[in-house]
């Protein structure tokens, strides 16, 4: 299987780059990577291949390019999204909220956050998704395995906040990524939608991971994972019968708690092949979906 990944300069990205290079079975051919730097495509390459140039691919460009998406997607059998918005902290705001923390009579703020231009959740996390699945889908891809959140169904959610108030367009992360999900679904193509808490920068394969819907896990008290585990399971959507059509949170518990470290990644889709998202929500969405 020829697998491209977009955000593949990423930190969960490269991981799944790598983790497609370095596969012992013998599923995945080379994968190929789009990234926006010559910086970014030698760290992926340097992180898959050592200096091997048969065993990674990298296409520079970037996702709103129709030219780049075409060559990324040429001759391969799925894509990885692995694509979002980044929302950027005001130093102003950052020094205020740090100042409220230290003075014990000031009340709590927090900071504000904005995205660059060119890089608002509008753009980045529905438009330039639907091009990416519109791309795979004329080049005649399978099997897409979109990375989306947690608290997509939920309009309150804080994500939703950071960047312009809530006012549609500017922020609402969150929901932009859920109008995604929904193009992705309605595609026709064979898709794993892969909801993960927390991004967490910890060694993968020492927790147990939990799988749920509709943002049931929220309401727990374990709400993050870590990014080498999102990797493993988006890797696993790629072959796993199970991951057909399948739309599902992740999350973990902390290391040595539960049942022990959760190794059999299809055994976990095959767990979450039986639940159902609904895609009705979130209800009376300011982002108007589907």
């Amino acid at each position: 299987m020829k697998v491209a990944v977009t955000g593949a300069g990423g930190r969960t990205g490269s991981i799944v780059m790598k983790l497609l290079a370095s596969d012992a079975s013998g599923a995945f051919a080379p994968p190929r990577g789009l990234v926006r730097s010559t910086k970014s495509g030698d760290k992926v390459r340097n992180l898959c291949d050592g200096g091997d140039a048969n065993l990674c691919d990298v296409v520079e460009g970037d996702i709103s390019s129709a030219d780049a998406l075409r060559t990324l997607c040429d001759g391969v059998d799925a894509l990885v999204i692995l694509t979002s918005a980044v929302p950027k902290p005001k130093i102003g705001s950052m020094i205020a909220a740090l100042v409220s923390k230290i003075l014990p009579w000031a009340e709590n703020k927090r900071p504000d956050f904005y995205f660059p231009e060119g890089g608002s959740p509008r753009e980045v996390d529905y438009e330039w998704q639907v091009a990416q699945i519109d791309a795979a889908k004329r080049a005649g891809v399978k099997k897409v395995v979109l990375v989306s959140s947690m608290g997509v169904t939920q309009i309150d959610n804080f994500l939703n906040t950071m960047g312009g108030g809530g006012d549609v367009g500017d922020a609402n992360i969150l929901l932009w990524k859920r109008k995604a999900e929904m193009a992705l679904v309605a595609s026709g193509l064979d898709y794993s939608i892969v909801h993960p808490g927390g991004l967490l920068n910890k060694e993968g394969g020492k927790r147990e991971l939990l799988v749920g819907v509709n943002d049931e896990l929220l309401a727990g008290d374990r709400r993050s994972v870590p990014r080498a585990d999102v990797a493993r399971c988006v890797v696993a959507c790629l072959t796993s019968p199970s991951a057909k059509n399948l739309s599902f949170d992740l999350a973990s518990r902390e290391e040595g708690e539960g049942g022990g470290a959760t190794t059999d990644v299809d055994a976990l889709l095959e767990a979450a092949s039986g639940m159902t998202y609904d895609y009705s929500l979130p209800m009376n969405s300011p982002v108007p979906l589907p």
